[in-house]
């Protein structure tokens, strides 16, 4: 599983959306979790980001394994069914 977060700086929700993946990776019995952090205006742009997220009006924004998730909230709710 490949998990995608991007986010910006002093972001609260974005700092517990990779505490979540964390917890999920180190969880997991299959090596293969991963996640990566992408860091607004150092990885990617506000025009980039409406690109792969057209309706994301909040941060973060996060996709797994190339589908798109939402926000933390939805993160969430994804990771407890």
């Amino acid at each position: 599983m490949r998990i995608e977060i991007y986010g910006k700086t002093s972001c609260p929700y974005c700092n517990m959306a990779k505490r979540l993946a964390a917890r999920i990776c180190s969880e997991s019995s299959q090596q293969n979790h991963t996640y990566i952090y992408y860091q607004l205006d150092r990885d990617f742009n506000r025009e980039e980001l409406l690109n792969k997220f057209p309706g994301a009006r909040t941060f973060p924004q996060i996709m797994v394994d190339n589908k798109i998730i939402g926000g933390y909230q939805e993160f969430e709710e994804w990771y407890g069914d």
